[in-house]
Protein backbone atom coordinates (compact mmCIF):
# COMPACT_ATOMS: atom_id res chain seq x y z
CA UNK A 1 0.00 0.00 0.00
CA UNK A 2 1.34 3.58 -0.52
CA UNK A 3 1.19 6.59 1.46
CA UNK A 4 -1.51 8.72 2.26
CA UNK A 5 -1.58 12.34 1.84
CA UNK A 6 -1.83 12.58 5.68
CA UNK A 7 0.85 10.05 6.02
CA UNK A 8 3.47 11.90 3.85
CA UNK A 9 2.79 15.07 5.49
CA UNK A 10 3.26 12.87 8.82
CA UNK A 11 6.42 11.02 8.21
CA UNK A 12 8.20 13.86 5.96
CA UNK A 13 11.40 14.18 8.54
CA UNK A 14 11.57 9.86 7.82
CA UNK A 15 10.95 10.89 4.06
CA UNK A 16 13.60 13.54 3.40
CA UNK A 17 16.29 11.14 4.94
CA UNK A 18 18.00 9.93 1.32
CA UNK A 19 18.49 6.49 3.34
CA UNK A 20 14.78 5.85 3.84
CA UNK A 21 12.83 7.87 1.46
CA UNK A 22 9.09 7.28 0.55
CA UNK A 23 10.11 3.61 -0.78
CA UNK A 24 11.44 3.15 3.29
CA UNK A 25 8.09 4.64 4.30
CA UNK A 26 6.23 2.38 2.52
CA UNK A 27 7.89 -0.65 3.64
CA UNK A 28 7.45 0.36 7.10
CA UNK A 29 3.93 0.65 6.56
CA UNK A 30 3.55 -2.60 5.02
CA UNK A 31 5.64 -4.64 7.69
CA UNK A 32 4.28 -6.16 10.64
CA UNK A 33 5.95 -6.48 13.66
CA UNK A 34 5.00 -8.74 17.03
CA UNK A 35 5.71 -7.78 20.69
CA UNK A 36 6.24 -10.14 22.87
CA UNK A 37 5.38 -8.41 26.56
CA UNK A 38 4.07 -4.84 26.68
CA UNK A 39 6.38 -4.17 30.03
CA UNK A 40 9.34 -2.23 30.54
CA UNK A 41 10.89 -2.96 27.10
CA UNK A 42 7.67 -3.54 25.49
CA UNK A 43 6.65 0.34 25.64
CA UNK A 44 9.43 2.16 23.93
CA UNK A 45 9.69 -0.02 21.39
CA UNK A 46 5.92 -0.10 20.65
CA UNK A 47 5.78 3.75 21.06
CA UNK A 48 8.66 4.22 18.48
CA UNK A 49 7.81 1.61 16.19
CA UNK A 50 3.81 3.04 16.47
CA UNK A 51 5.64 7.12 15.71
CA UNK A 52 7.96 5.57 13.21
CA UNK A 53 5.10 4.15 10.66
CA UNK A 54 5.19 -0.04 11.18
CA UNK A 55 1.59 -0.73 10.03
CA UNK A 56 0.67 -3.43 11.72
CA UNK A 57 1.51 -4.21 14.97
CA UNK A 58 0.75 -7.26 17.58
CA UNK A 59 0.98 -7.06 20.84
CA UNK A 60 1.02 -10.41 23.32
CA UNK A 61 1.03 -10.38 27.31
CA UNK A 62 -1.12 -12.16 29.66
CA UNK A 63 -0.52 -9.88 32.37
CA UNK A 64 -2.22 -6.82 34.02
CA UNK A 65 -1.22 -3.35 34.31
CA UNK A 66 0.54 -3.31 38.28
CA UNK A 67 1.41 0.38 39.88
CA UNK A 68 5.14 -1.03 40.55
CA UNK A 69 5.15 -1.69 36.80
CA UNK A 70 4.57 2.58 36.29
CA UNK A 71 8.35 3.27 36.89
CA UNK A 72 9.70 1.71 33.95
CA UNK A 73 7.04 0.90 31.70
CA UNK A 74 6.23 4.61 30.23
CA UNK A 75 3.12 3.09 28.23
CA UNK A 76 0.84 2.73 30.93
CA UNK A 77 -0.73 5.39 32.76
CA UNK A 78 -1.52 5.08 36.89
CA UNK A 79 -5.90 4.91 35.97
CA UNK A 80 -5.13 1.77 33.90
CA UNK A 81 -3.85 -0.13 36.55
CA UNK A 82 -5.46 -2.88 37.09
CA UNK A 83 -5.86 -3.25 33.27
CA UNK A 84 -4.74 -5.60 30.59
CA UNK A 85 -1.53 -4.66 29.15
CA UNK A 86 -2.39 -5.22 25.75
CA UNK A 87 -5.43 -2.95 25.87
CA UNK A 88 -3.50 -0.47 27.77
CA UNK A 89 -1.02 -0.10 25.22
CA UNK A 90 -3.22 -0.34 22.49
CA UNK A 91 -4.68 3.16 23.88
CA UNK A 92 -1.56 4.64 24.07
CA UNK A 93 -0.49 3.61 21.10
CA UNK A 94 -3.64 4.50 18.96
CA UNK A 95 -2.99 8.22 20.71
CA UNK A 96 0.27 8.48 19.46
CA UNK A 97 -0.61 7.46 15.58
CA UNK A 98 -4.12 6.43 14.51
CA UNK A 99 -3.33 4.73 11.22
CA UNK A 100 -2.36 1.68 12.75
CA UNK A 101 -3.58 -2.01 12.70
CA UNK A 102 -3.43 -3.49 16.07
CA UNK A 103 -3.71 -6.90 16.91
CA UNK A 104 -4.53 -7.85 20.75
CA UNK A 105 -3.93 -11.56 22.40
CA UNK A 106 -4.03 -11.70 26.00
CA UNK A 107 -2.52 -14.77 26.59
CA UNK A 108 1.19 -16.30 27.61
CA UNK A 109 2.97 -17.15 24.20
CA UNK A 110 3.70 -21.13 24.95
CA UNK A 111 4.42 -24.02 22.86
CA UNK A 112 0.71 -24.62 21.67
CA UNK A 113 -0.23 -21.25 20.21
CA UNK A 114 3.63 -19.51 19.55
CA UNK A 115 4.18 -20.54 15.52
CA UNK A 116 0.70 -19.88 14.66
CA UNK A 117 1.33 -16.23 16.25
CA UNK A 118 4.42 -15.63 15.00
CA UNK A 119 4.07 -16.87 11.50
CA UNK A 120 1.70 -13.98 10.72
CA UNK A 121 4.53 -11.33 11.43
CA UNK A 122 7.62 -10.30 9.93
CA UNK A 123 9.62 -9.25 12.94
CA UNK A 124 9.49 -10.33 16.48
CA UNK A 125 10.54 -8.34 19.12
CA UNK A 126 11.61 -10.28 22.29
CA UNK A 127 10.76 -8.33 25.31
CA UNK A 128 10.89 -11.17 27.95
CA UNK A 129 12.37 -11.06 31.00
CA UNK A 130 12.58 -15.16 31.46
CA UNK A 131 14.69 -17.88 29.78
CA UNK A 132 12.05 -19.97 28.99
CA UNK A 133 10.05 -17.72 26.73
CA UNK A 134 13.66 -16.25 25.52
CA UNK A 135 14.63 -20.24 23.64
CA UNK A 136 10.74 -20.41 22.65
CA UNK A 137 10.51 -17.02 20.71
CA UNK A 138 14.01 -18.03 19.45
CA UNK A 139 12.93 -21.66 18.52
CA UNK A 140 9.34 -20.50 16.64
CA UNK A 141 11.17 -17.69 14.79
CA UNK A 142 13.69 -19.74 13.40
CA UNK A 143 11.07 -22.53 12.72
CA UNK A 144 8.72 -19.76 10.79
CA UNK A 145 11.79 -17.86 9.18
CA UNK A 146 10.67 -14.85 11.34
CA UNK A 147 13.76 -12.11 12.43
CA UNK A 148 14.33 -12.05 16.29
CA UNK A 149 15.48 -8.75 17.36
CA UNK A 150 16.34 -9.57 21.13
CA UNK A 151 16.85 -7.32 24.59
CA UNK A 152 17.29 -8.00 27.81
CA UNK A 153 17.73 -6.31 30.90
CA UNK A 154 18.54 -6.60 34.78
CA UNK A 155 19.33 -3.68 37.24
CA UNK A 156 21.66 -1.16 35.33
CA UNK A 157 22.72 -3.50 32.68
CA UNK A 158 21.54 -4.45 29.10
CA UNK A 159 22.44 -6.24 25.76
CA UNK A 160 20.44 -6.21 22.25
CA UNK A 161 21.36 -8.40 19.11
CA UNK A 162 19.50 -9.74 16.14
CA UNK A 163 18.89 -13.21 15.63
CA UNK A 164 17.12 -15.77 13.18
CA UNK A 165 17.74 -14.18 9.90
CA UNK A 166 18.65 -16.45 6.57
CA UNK A 167 22.43 -16.63 6.84
CA UNK A 168 22.58 -15.44 10.69
CA UNK A 169 23.05 -17.10 13.83
CA UNK A 170 20.17 -17.84 16.20
CA UNK A 171 20.24 -17.23 20.12
CA UNK A 172 21.00 -20.66 20.77
CA UNK A 173 24.20 -20.11 19.10
CA UNK A 174 25.56 -17.46 21.44
CA UNK A 175 24.26 -19.59 24.67
CA UNK A 176 23.28 -23.19 24.07
CA UNK A 177 22.01 -23.70 27.37
CA UNK A 178 19.65 -22.29 29.99
CA UNK A 179 21.84 -20.85 32.99
CA UNK A 180 20.54 -22.95 36.09
CA UNK A 181 17.20 -22.21 37.94
CA UNK A 182 17.41 -18.99 40.33
CA UNK A 183 20.73 -18.05 39.26
CA UNK A 184 19.98 -14.70 37.38
CA UNK A 185 17.27 -13.02 39.25
CA UNK A 186 14.69 -11.21 37.34
CA UNK A 187 13.73 -7.62 37.30
CA UNK A 188 10.77 -8.22 39.75
CA UNK A 189 13.84 -9.94 42.02
CA UNK A 190 17.01 -7.98 41.53
CA UNK A 191 15.64 -4.61 40.52
CA UNK A 192 16.17 -2.62 37.10
CA UNK A 193 16.65 1.27 36.72
CA UNK A 194 13.76 2.78 35.01
CA UNK A 195 15.35 4.71 32.59
CA UNK A 196 17.53 1.28 31.31
CA UNK A 197 14.33 -0.28 29.05
CA UNK A 198 13.76 2.94 27.50
CA UNK A 199 17.71 2.74 26.46
CA UNK A 200 17.46 -1.00 25.41
CA UNK A 201 13.75 -0.72 23.91
CA UNK A 202 14.69 1.76 21.64
CA UNK A 203 18.10 0.31 20.60
CA UNK A 204 15.77 -2.78 19.81
CA UNK A 205 13.35 -0.57 17.77
CA UNK A 206 16.32 0.82 15.75
CA UNK A 207 17.28 -2.75 14.83
CA UNK A 208 13.93 -2.71 13.77
CA UNK A 209 13.67 0.01 11.16
CA UNK A 210 17.00 -0.59 10.02
CA UNK A 211 16.04 -4.27 9.18
CA UNK A 212 12.54 -3.65 7.13
CA UNK A 213 14.05 -0.69 5.58
CA UNK A 214 17.30 -1.81 4.59
CA UNK A 215 19.20 0.30 5.83
CA UNK A 216 23.00 0.43 8.28
CA UNK A 217 24.67 -2.15 9.58
CA UNK A 218 22.45 -4.92 11.76
CA UNK A 219 23.42 -6.48 14.67
CA UNK A 220 23.44 -9.73 13.27
CA UNK A 221 26.22 -11.44 14.94
CA UNK A 222 26.98 -8.93 17.37
CA UNK A 223 25.99 -9.02 20.73
CA UNK A 224 25.53 -4.96 22.22
CA UNK A 225 26.32 -4.92 25.52
CA UNK A 226 25.16 -1.68 27.45
CA UNK A 227 26.19 -0.37 31.56
CA UNK A 228 24.66 2.62 32.65
CA UNK A 229 26.35 3.19 35.52
CA UNK A 230 29.87 3.26 33.29
CA UNK A 231 27.62 4.91 30.43
CA UNK A 232 29.78 2.43 28.16
CA UNK A 233 29.13 0.06 25.46
CA UNK A 234 30.91 -2.87 24.21
CA UNK A 235 30.29 -5.28 21.27
CA UNK A 236 30.88 -8.95 21.52
CA UNK A 237 31.11 -10.79 17.77
CA UNK A 238 29.56 -14.43 17.49
CA UNK A 239 29.34 -16.49 14.88
CA UNK A 240 26.49 -18.94 13.50
CA UNK A 241 26.90 -22.63 15.23
CA UNK A 242 26.93 -25.30 12.35
CA UNK A 243 26.33 -27.58 15.12
CA UNK A 244 23.16 -25.82 16.40
CA UNK A 245 20.28 -27.56 16.95
CA UNK A 246 17.80 -25.17 15.83
CA UNK A 247 19.55 -23.15 13.03
CA UNK A 248 22.54 -25.29 12.10
CA UNK A 249 23.27 -27.69 9.37
CA UNK A 250 21.51 -30.76 10.64
CA UNK A 251 18.90 -28.92 13.26
CA UNK A 252 17.42 -31.98 15.75
CA UNK A 253 14.53 -29.32 16.91
CA UNK A 254 12.15 -29.43 14.34
CA UNK A 255 9.31 -28.30 16.88
CA UNK A 256 8.82 -26.75 19.98
CA UNK A 257 9.62 -28.19 23.14
CA UNK A 258 8.51 -28.28 26.80
CA UNK A 259 10.47 -25.04 27.66
CA UNK A 260 9.66 -25.23 31.65
CA UNK A 261 11.31 -28.55 31.60
CA UNK A 262 14.22 -27.29 28.63
CA UNK A 263 14.86 -24.20 31.44
CA UNK A 264 14.95 -26.54 34.78
CA UNK A 265 11.90 -24.92 35.40
CA UNK A 266 8.94 -27.58 36.29
CA UNK A 267 7.42 -28.53 38.85
CA UNK A 268 6.02 -31.73 39.59
CA UNK A 269 2.31 -32.17 40.64
CA UNK A 270 1.75 -31.43 44.55
CA UNK A 271 5.14 -30.04 45.01
CA UNK A 272 3.64 -25.99 44.66
CA UNK A 273 0.64 -24.08 46.42
CA UNK A 274 -0.66 -21.02 46.06
CA UNK A 275 -1.35 -18.14 48.46
CA UNK A 276 -5.12 -18.86 48.61
CA UNK A 277 -4.77 -22.31 49.12
CA UNK A 278 -2.04 -21.70 52.11
CA UNK A 279 -4.32 -18.94 53.53
CA UNK A 280 -7.20 -21.68 54.13
CA UNK A 281 -5.22 -23.64 55.39
CA UNK A 282 -3.51 -21.23 57.86
CA UNK A 283 -7.28 -20.32 58.86
CA UNK A 284 -7.75 -23.91 59.85
CA UNK A 285 -4.63 -23.73 62.13
CA UNK A 286 -3.10 -26.42 59.85
CA UNK A 287 -0.31 -23.79 58.39
CA UNK A 288 3.08 -26.14 57.66
CA UNK A 289 6.31 -24.91 58.60
CA UNK A 290 7.52 -21.78 56.58
CA UNK A 291 10.83 -20.87 55.19
CA UNK A 292 12.04 -17.87 54.00
CA UNK A 293 14.75 -18.13 51.76
CA UNK A 294 15.09 -14.38 51.19
CA UNK A 295 18.05 -12.46 51.74
CA UNK A 296 18.44 -10.21 55.04
CA UNK A 297 17.58 -6.74 53.42
CA UNK A 298 14.84 -8.16 52.33
CA UNK A 299 13.11 -8.65 54.96
CA UNK A 300 12.79 -4.69 55.58
CA UNK A 301 9.28 -5.18 52.98
CA UNK A 302 7.94 -7.75 55.21
CA UNK A 303 7.92 -11.21 55.93
CA UNK A 304 5.13 -14.21 56.54
CA UNK A 305 4.65 -14.38 60.07
CA UNK A 306 6.06 -17.36 62.62
CA UNK A 307 8.51 -17.76 59.10
CA UNK A 308 11.69 -19.12 60.04
CA UNK A 309 14.51 -17.53 58.25
CA UNK A 310 17.15 -18.96 55.99
CA UNK A 311 18.77 -16.80 53.65
CA UNK A 312 19.50 -19.16 50.13
CA UNK A 313 23.14 -19.03 50.31
CA UNK A 314 23.05 -20.44 53.97
CA UNK A 315 20.79 -23.67 53.89
CA UNK A 316 23.88 -26.33 53.76
CA UNK A 317 25.18 -25.14 56.95
CA UNK A 318 21.50 -24.67 58.64
CA UNK A 319 19.50 -27.81 56.43
CA UNK A 320 18.76 -29.41 60.41
CA UNK A 321 16.88 -26.82 61.12
CA UNK A 322 14.73 -27.90 58.13
CA UNK A 323 12.25 -31.00 59.14
CA UNK A 324 11.82 -33.94 56.92
CA UNK A 325 8.64 -35.14 59.07
CA UNK A 326 6.01 -32.50 58.56
CA UNK A 327 5.30 -30.30 55.17
CA UNK A 328 7.39 -27.64 54.85
CA UNK A 329 6.69 -24.81 52.67
CA UNK A 330 9.77 -22.69 50.90
CA UNK A 331 8.87 -19.30 49.76
CA UNK A 332 11.00 -16.13 48.15
CA UNK A 333 10.18 -13.26 46.44
CA UNK A 334 8.61 -14.70 43.22
CA UNK A 335 8.71 -18.56 43.86
CA UNK A 336 11.89 -18.71 41.53
CA UNK A 337 14.65 -18.89 44.18
CA UNK A 338 12.81 -20.91 46.37
CA UNK A 339 12.30 -23.61 43.35
CA UNK A 340 15.80 -23.57 42.93
CA UNK A 341 16.18 -24.78 46.72
CA UNK A 342 14.00 -27.21 46.84
CA UNK A 343 14.93 -29.08 43.15
CA UNK A 344 18.35 -29.43 45.84
CA UNK A 345 17.43 -29.84 48.79
CA UNK A 346 15.69 -33.17 46.46
CA UNK A 347 18.77 -34.41 46.12
CA UNK A 348 20.19 -34.91 49.46
CA UNK A 349 16.49 -36.38 50.65
CA UNK A 350 13.67 -34.14 51.25
CA UNK A 351 10.61 -35.45 50.14
CA UNK A 352 8.12 -33.12 51.75
CA UNK A 353 9.13 -29.76 50.13
CA UNK A 354 6.06 -27.64 48.58
CA UNK A 355 7.43 -24.18 47.00
CA UNK A 356 4.56 -21.33 47.47
CA UNK A 357 3.64 -20.20 43.40
CA UNK A 358 4.33 -16.42 43.05
CA UNK A 359 6.56 -16.40 46.54
CA UNK A 360 5.27 -13.86 48.78
CA UNK A 361 4.42 -11.21 46.44
CA UNK A 362 1.34 -13.33 45.55
CA UNK A 363 1.00 -13.94 49.55
CA UNK A 364 1.01 -9.81 49.74
CA UNK A 365 -1.53 -9.52 46.71
CA UNK A 366 -3.66 -11.74 48.66
CA UNK A 367 -3.87 -9.47 51.44
CA UNK A 368 -4.50 -6.20 49.99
Amino acid sequence: MSLTKQELERYKRHIILPEIGKEGQEKLKNESVLLVGTGGLGSPIAMYLAASGVGRIGLIDFDVVDESNLQRQIIHKSSNVGKPKTQSAKEALLEINPFLSIDLYDEALTSENALEIVKHYDVVCDGTDNFETRYLVNDACVLTGTVNVFGSIRQFEGQVSVFGTKDGPCYRCLFPEPPEPGTVPSCAEAGVMGVLPGVIGTLQATEVIKHITGIGESLIGRLLNYDALSMQFNEIRFMKDPDCPCCGEHPSIKELIDYKAFCGESVEQGDEIDAMELAKMAAKGKRPVLIDIREDEELKEGFIPDSIHIPMQKILERMNEIPKDEPVVVYCHLGIRSLNVINYLKTVGYTNLINLKGGIDAWWALAQ
